[in-house]
């Protein structure tokens, strides 16, 4: 059955969802097929080009929102750094090691529902200069009013980064005081506008393997080009403190069929993976996966760059 489904997707046909649950339902002795389809669908649909981003945690902790996996909100004590929004000279100097260490995208990320006025005059002015250094900017600053998104395409960003997080139908168990519908009218203010997002989500926060799919489904659905997968590293003082884990291994065939259900998306393996993966983090490279974040995370350090580099070129990979 791999084999008919790899054949099909090389064809251009879609990945049906009854075939994508015996996909993620299977055992571990299907699992290197699974894997070996979806690394040929990433071959075929995007080449052997890696991309590479690096974040700045530019405003961090004191979020009003209550997100049960994250150790920036303010409702859980969770001895989260906080501190206001970084100087523009901080924002600039990481965009600098960020390309030195060799990504393509810099992304300026801040806690909250959204920055105020003076905030987002202070990001545009980073925005402004770090677009002199040769590095593509990313954003991720919560949700905006439309003319905002307009200002930051005026200014040339590369993608916004706004998660669904999870699927419609396990959104209400993670997060509450906002809705799952207001993601989605985010994200298409963004293709409207013509800034291209960045959406994925995040596995293992006790969703089915159903709900991951119904994730899947939902950002094919919605066009989108660049899909970052997060695994839940539970954080001390957060609700989900004590989720068990997702396997290394579940995770990596979640990845490869995020890959086949998605075949020309970049599938960004982004948050959790040195924890997620352990010592199998160069595997969600042979199971489609074809981006990655360098250079640690919002509240969670990662592993060095130079590992990272010397991972993705023994791959085999071109770095984008």
């Amino acid at each position: 059955m791999i084999k008919s489904i790899l054949e099909e997707i090389l064809s251009g046909k879609e990945l049906e969802f009854d075939k994508a649950e015996i996909l993620l339902g299977a055992g571990q002795d299907d699992l290197h097929l699974i894997m070996r389809a979806a690394n040929i669908i990433r071959k075929r649909f995007c080449g052997e080009r890696i991309d590479l981003c690096s974040l700045i945690n530019a405003k961090s902790g004191l979020c009003s929102e209550d997100c049960k996996f994250c150790a920036q909100s303010v409702r859980y004590k969770t001895g989260c750094e906080v501190y206001s929004l970084v100087s523009v000279e901080d924002m600039v100097s990481a965009a600098r090691l960020a390309k030195k260490q060799g990504a393509a995208n810099f992304c300026i990320v801040i806690s909250g529902g959204g920055p105020s006025k003076e905030e987002f005059e202070k990001i545009k002015e980073a925005i402004e200069k770090i677009k002199t250094i040769g590095i593509k900017v990313d954003c991720s600053l919560g949700s905006l009013q439309i003319g905002m998104v307009k200002e930051l395409k005026s200014l040339g960003i590369d993608r916004f980064n706004h998660n669904l997080e999870t699927s419609r139908e396990f959104y209400k168990d993670i997060c509450a005081t906002h809705s799952y519908e207001s993601r989605v009218s985010m994200v298409g203010m963004l293709k409207d506008v013509g800034v291209e997002p960045c959406c994925g989500g995040i596995i293992g926060l006790g969703e089915s393997p159903k709900e991951r799919l119904n994730l899947a489904f939902a950002l094919k659905k919605m066009g989108i080009g660049c899909v970052p997968v997060n695994i839940l590293d539970p954080r001390k003082g957060t609700p989900l403190e004590y989720v068990k884990p997702i396997e290394p291994l579940e995770a990596i065939k979640t990845i490869a069929t995020f890959r086949l259900i998605l075949p020309k998306a970049i599938i960004k393996v982004a948050g959790g993976r040195e924890s997620g993966l352990r010592d199998l983090q160069a595997m969600a490279f042979m199971a489609g996966a074809n981006g990655m974040i360098i250079g640690g995370y919002l509240t969670t350090k990662g592993r060095s760059v130079e590992k990272d580099l010397q991972m993705v070129k023994d791959l085999g990979f071109e770095v984008k």
